[in-house]
């Protein structure tokens, strides 16, 4: 892990911990096992202000490119309610989701999909627009 442990930004990490609470209770084992193991990493991660999380950590709404042993992707990482799969928006609480955020370009991440666990490398991270609603799941 480049910098030791998941960096969140202040905002964010509350926004994260809401939808957390509210996603747990959904009855979709593999989805509680993602936030699960979030949480669990949460526990460690550093949080700072906006201007102080490097550029290279996956946030909401970053550009990541993932490359695993099959191939590379690029997805955004978004809240539930603007999750798009056709447009490449995966939500930060889907198993793919919640294994990148916090995490930076060149870390390589070890995840649990309904398909089986993947190492997946993240090879770049491109921060879109920053600004998040808070207000909106």
């Amino acid at each position: 892990m480049k910098y030791g442990s998941l960096i969140l930004e202040k905002k964010e990490y509350v926004l994260l911990k809401r939808i957390m609470n509210i996603s747990y209770h959904l009855d979709d084992p593999i989805i509680r096992d993602s936030i699960h193991k979030l949480n669990e990493e949460l526990q460690l991660a550093m949080i700072c202000e906006d201007i102080d999380v490097p550029a290279d950590v996956v946030r909401f709404n970053s550009k990541v490119t993932v490359e695993s042993s099959e191939q590379t992707h690029d997805l955004y990482i978004v809240p539930p309610a603007q999750s798009n799969l056709l447009k490449k928006r995966i939500s930060v609480m889907s198993p793919l989701g919640a294994a990148l955020m916090g995490f930076s370009e060149g870390d390589e991440v070890l995840g649990d999909f309904p398909d089986g666990s993947k190492r997946l490398l993240i090879k770049a991270v491109l921060q879109q627009d920053t600004s998040i609603d808070t207000t909106v799941l």
